[in-house]
């Protein structure tokens, strides 16, 4: 069961992820299924209503760990900050 241990993450949202979903920071407790980034998104698009509009599978989002940009196999670490943000444009 040790290897069952519930992990506790930072999220954090910028731009217009922070302003439709209406919050910059959670702390969460993951479940021990979910073990990447990837997966943190498809947890949070599971509560459905604005979380799932918002992180859509269709939709074009950067993602970082830990303040690295990353990719959906990046695997979490107990206390590690994930953050989601759009895709950034210049101008």
């Amino acid at each position: 069961m040790n290897s069952e241990l519930i992990m506790n993450i930072q999220l954090r949202f910028f731009a217009s992820v922070r302003e439709k979903l209406g919050l910059a920071e959670q702390s969460v407790s993951l479940p021990p299924e979910v073990q990447t980034v990837g997966q943190v998104r498809h947890w949070l698009i599971a509560r459905g209503d604005v979380w799932a509009e918002v992180l859509a599978e269709g939709r074009a989002l950067r993602t970082a760990c830990n303040q690295q940009m990353c990719d959906a196999a990046t695997r979490l670490s107990e206390g590690c900050e994930v953050a989601f943000f759009p895709p950034v444009t210049g101008g």
